[in-house]
């Protein structure tokens, strides 16, 4: 039983709030009630943070909603809803189906099809889980105390293939102060569910983290936490920006209300986004420059650290501006980035805004408008844009159930249809996976103006292609009679390892090494030992001397643009 309200209207520039001077309007935009949860057995309920909604290979949104009392068992649910509104329940969370409860996550979407998340499970500790487009949960119950509790977020996939994730509580139990069981971890999962952490928060250096992790186009991941952050700064419960490898290797990029009255915003709860400059753009839920009430800020940092203010939400009278955004920002396909606020607004029930890189504030839309609350208020989660070109998004509240339990409502901003990556890298001769509509008539694909020779389209919004020899960065184009599809992102080149010779060899050998994107090679190892000569000889061919202490296992090359592993291992002889 789907209720659908829809409402249309035109941003008048009479009626749109900004923080700075604008005579722009913007274009037409259409706002539409898809899906009232609570209005069916088994439902979905209330939408939370961080709720990550993921856009699926059949072209459908897939998301979990966390809350006890979701789904058949009570304990939370996932869910996927059409473009056009039509939810279907995948599995119910709970004892009785033999997993945790409370998957706040929402969820990502790994290159195998599947989707992972977390739950917090209770008093358990919560649990890491993948989920099939058919809704089959496999669950792997490992997180408790020294390995994190509490994931709040769903895991990311990295340039390895493995999945890395935040967990808000747990660790080290001894150093938080906040009153929470632990200050969090960094933790990496295999997709076979191997499970290991690979940085545990001190407090110091940043506690707590609510927000998922974003793969940065380096191959590093970036994130943000909601408490700690000390650095040397008098104020130590902020939050901070930070950097890990998938080593494990930490580094505070910023440490928030280091500016006086915490003008640079404090206490980040939604993660952030890499834009098309290359820098990170998110929100903070508390501080920033309002006079009235500082209840949050957008901000621009670069990849280096250096952090930018774009605006500060509750400048105006009864925060008309919005206040408190808990999700992070998406950057569509016009350049600009949107969000939404859990308060503020026309009506206190908070907004859709659009900002854009330098900082131009626009309201979008304000929750609970002149038909009251059956379209949706106080949304927490960050918005996706569909490959049709729309935002998506759900509400905590509003709608039309009797508890008001929350909407799932559509943007449309007038953008086009456009492609998108499930994993925007690979090496030459890696199978890419392509994200769209009307892929089933696709001629042709192109990577930066190099044609690939091989290429399947799957469905119609499903296609796979082969990155041909000669790839440069750059955007992905897929050609269907009605016109050529763009990328929302640059496809990166990763270096790539497709043989070596001899096969084996004692220590001292010389190994000619045979691959792709190769110049500038930094390092390469044999079963996990540097050598520490070897020359680059052509952006395909690197020349090696097997090192003293080299173990049989396989080549690696580190590059500037990643890292290549052989497909085979190199067997060191005596």
């Amino acid at each position: 039983m789907k209720t659908t309200v829809v409402l249309k209207f035109q941003v008048l520039a009479a009626l749109i709030f900004l923080l700075a001077a604008s005579t722009t309007a913007l274009r037409a935009q259409t706002y539409t009630v898809l899906y009232n949860f609570g209005n069916v057995h088994c439902d979905p309920l209330n939408p939370q943070s961080s709720g990550i909604i993921a856009q699926g290979r059949d072209g459908d949104l897939y998301s979990s909603t966390g809350t006890f009392g979701s789904g058949c068992n009570s304990g939370g649910a996932a869910f996927k809803i059409t473009p056009k509104g039509k939810m279907t329940l995948l599995h119910s969370f709970g004892s009785q189906n033999g997993d945790q409860g409370g998957p706040l996550s929402g969820v990502t979407l790994g290159t195998d099809g599947d989707f992972w998340g977390t739950s917090i499970g209770g008093d358990f500790g919560g649990n890491v889980w993948k989920m099939t487009a058919s809704g089959k949960v496999t669950d792997f119950n490992v997180l408790t105390g020294v390995n994190g509790t509490e994931p709040t977020a769903p895991p990311v996939q990295g340039m390895d293939g493995n999945f890395y994730g935040t967990t808000t509580e747990g660790g080290n139990t001894k150093i938080c102060t906040y009153g929470f069981g632990g200050c969090g971890v960094i933790y990496r999962i295999t997709p076979s569910g191997k499970f290991k952490v690979i940085w545990t928060f001190d407090q110091t250096n940043g506690a707590n983290p609510d927000s998922p992790l974003v793969l940065g186009t380096d191959g590093n991941f970036y994130g943000t936490t909601n408490h700690g952050g000390t650095v040397g700064k008098a104020f130590e419960n902020a939050g901070v920006i930070f950097r890990v490898t998938p080593a494990g290797k930490y580094t505070v990029l910023y440490v928030f209300c280091t500016l006086k009255g915490c003008h640079d915003g404090a206490n980040p709860v939604g993660g952030l986004v890499q834009g098309t400059d290359g820098n990170f753009y998110g929100t903070t839920e508390y501080g920033g420059a309002s006079t009235i009430l500082p209840q949050g800020v957008t901000f621009k940092v670069t990849p280096g650290g250096k952090l930018t203010v774009l605006n500060s939400f509750c400048t105006l009278a009864s925060c008309k501006d919005g206040s408190n955004p808990f999700g992070g920002l998406v950057q569509a396909t016009d350049g600009n980035l949107y969000g939404t606020t859990l308060g503020g607004g026309a009506n206190n029930k908070g907004t859709i805004f659009q900002v854009t890189p330098k900082g131009k504030f626009t309201i979008v839309h304000n929750f609970q408008d002149t038909t009251g609350s059956l379209l949706g208020e106080f949304p927490e989660v960050t918005l996706i844009q569909n490959t049709n070109g729309i935002l998506y998004g759900d509400t905590m509240n509003g709608g039309t159930s009797g508890r008001h339990q929350g909407v799932f409502y559509s943007l449309d901003m007038g953008l086009k249809p456009f492609i998108s990556m499930v994993a925007p890298y690979g090496a030459v001769g890696n199978t890419v996976e392509i994200l769209g509509q009307g892929l089933k008539a696709a001629t042709a694909v192109s990577f930066n103006g190099t044609a690939a020779t091989t290429f399947t389209a799957v469905s119609d919004t499903y296609l796979t292609a082969v990155v041909p020899s000669g790839t440069t960065p750059g955007v992905v184009t897929v050609t269907i009679p009605t016109g050529v599809l763009t990328s929302n992102r640059a496809f990166r080149v990763l270096p790539g390892v497709t043989s070596f010779s001899p096969i084996s060899g004692p220590v001292g050998t010389q190994v000619t090494i045979t691959g792709t994107n190769l110049t500038g090679a930094t390092k390469v190892t044999f079963g996990g030992v540097k050598a520490p000569t070897f020359t680059v000889d052509s952006d395909t061919q690197i020349t090696a001397t097997v090192p003293t202490g080299a173990l049989t296992g396989r080549i690696q090359v580190t590059t500037p643009h990643g890292t290549a592993t052989s497909p085979t291992d190199f067997t060191v002889t005596l």
